[in-house]
Parts: C-alpha cells; structure tokens; sequence
C-alpha cells in the first residue's frame, strides 16, 4: 500500500491441538473496521494420527467467516447445521446471543494423510444485533463473485466492493477481497475502498514505495482511499475492511461485546453450562484458567 501506517507480524497461537498465526488482534491495532480476530491455519500437512478436533465451544456478538485454501473441516453447531468446508467456500456463522459450534477434520479423511490452511475470522457485529438470534449461512466457491482485469484475478468474498456484492449476508459496511496476478502489475484499488483497509500477503509479495513485504504480514493503510501498491508474478493477497464502529469492542476468549459486563454473563452462562449443545457432541472446551 502507498500508505502503510503499522505492519503486523503473524504470530503463533494453539487452538487446541493446532497450531495457528495469529493476526488479529494486535497489541496496537485491536480492529480494523469490523474485523477484530483472524488466524491463519497451516499450511499443514497431517498424518493419518493427526486430526483437527476444536471441540465444541461458545461465541456471543460476532460472526466467524471460515474461509479454505486447502483441505476440509466438518462444521457443526447448536442450531442443528453439519456441513463441510472445502476450498473457495465460505462458511458464515452469525452467533448473536450465543451459538456453539466444533470443528473437526472430516470422518472419510481422518485415517489418510491430509493437508489443511485457511483463515478463520471473527466480525463484530453493530451494537442493535449483537443480542440477535444467532444464524448460518454456507455459500459455496461458485457462487463467489470473482473477475478478472488486466491479467488480475479477483474474488469478492464478502461484502460489497467494485460495483459487486458477495452473497454472503454481511451485518454492516465491509469487504473481504482476493487478489491474484501470476504477472507483476500496480494496482490501484483505493477508489473502491471505504473505512479502514488493511492488506494480507499469503504468498509472493508486494512492492510500495521503495519497500516489500512478505508473507505473513498484514499491512495497515492510513487511508483507504490510497490503496496503491505493486504486485509481484505469482502473488495472492487479501484486502479486508470497511467502516468503524462508533463503539468499542471488547474480547474475552471467543466472546466479543460492547459490553464487558456482558462478556462477564457470557464466561458466567458457559462455566454453568447454559449454552446450547450441539447434537451428537459431548465433550467442550472448559473456559480458560488464565495465570
């Protein structure tokens, strides 16, 4: 980007028994427009004894986007959903007032050798819905809208951007754009950007006044307005934002509010074990003992 005001580096985390970079949130920058947690998982490579199992866990005021580059995941909820993630999908999971949900590697794959890398992403949602009722939507890779302009390719995951609207049902003002080129080309996008920006380099890298950068790092625009930059052959990256909430937003384990004490009632009802289950799923993950 022209404009690049912070650079934050993917940092690793454990999800249980999966290792993940960690992107968002970062010390000096918590969000970026409605976009408050995104992990990046993998690449891995799995044997036959190794399995993503995220037992089943809560979330209140957020939306997860789940989005594969590899591999499958066999999502499964408290509102009764079961399906499968598989590559250029996206699975869209709005939780409101409370929803719990697992994830786990696909029965007909467990016993083979595998490979899994993706992007999980939590979303806050406006104020007047983060007691919604909580909701899912699976749209798949075809239905993506995505195009091509001088030799770039495009996909507009989520929200709304160049004209175009993602049909994934979106709560306030974002995007979540994939850019491809197999050539080196400038870009000059910043005219279909709103709010704040942010830029995602999965692989080849990027050129911006005088510097690179490298995968794994998220760049932040001082204005989104000037999302200009240099695109090597052989690049992928992700361009996500939009408009700011009025009101802060706080982050206790998987839970996200405007509210602390909200978050508080929250960790109180999942420690009683007053969320919903998830049919066919009898163990969870018991709320963190921080030191």
């Amino acid at each position: 980007m022209s404009n690049v005001d912070l650079i934050i580096e993917e940092r690793a985390a454990n999800i249980g028994n999966f290792m993940v970079g960690r992107l968002l949130p970062f010390r000096q920058k918590r969000a970026v427009g409605p976009f408050v947690f995104i992990d990046h998982m993998g690449p891995a490579k799995m044997s036959e004894r190794d399995n993503l199992d995220v037992l089943p866990h809560p979330h209140i005021g957020l939306s997860t986007l789940t989005f594969l580059f590899e591999g499958a995941i066999m999502h499964r909820d408290s509102m009764g959903n079961e399906v499968e993630i598989k590559p250029g999908a996206v699975n869209w999971m709005t939780a409101g007032k409370g929803v719990v949900h697992s994830e786990r590697t696909p029965d007909y794959l467990r016993d083979s050798t595998k490979s899994l890398h993706g992007l999980q992403i939590w979303v806050a949602l406006p104020k007047h819905l983060e007691e919604t009722n909580p909701s899912f939507y699976h749209v798949e890779a075809k239905d993506i809208p995505h195009w091509e302009r001088n030799g770039v390719r495009f996909k507009l995951i989520a929200g709304k951007a160049f004209g175009k609207t993602s049909p994934v049902p979106i709560h306030s003002s974002l995007y979540f754009i994939e850019i491809k080129s197999k050539t080196t080309q400038t870009i000059n996008i910043g005219d279909d950007l709103f709010g704040e920006s942010a830029l995602y380099i999965l692989e080849g890298e990027i050129r911006s006044d005088g510097n690179t950068y490298q995968p794994k790092q998220i760049l932040i625009a001082k204005d989104a307005k000037l999302c200009e930059f240099e695109i090597t052959a052989n690049t992928t990256v992700y361009i996500f934002g939009g408009e700011v909430f009025p009101e802060e937003r706080f982050i206790n384990w998987n839970f996200v509010s405007s509210s602390k004490e909200r978050l508080q009632q929250a960790k109180e009802d999942w420690i009683a074990h007053r969320f919903p289950k998830v049919p066919g799923e009898s163990e969870f993950v018991p709320y963190p003992v921080y030191k």
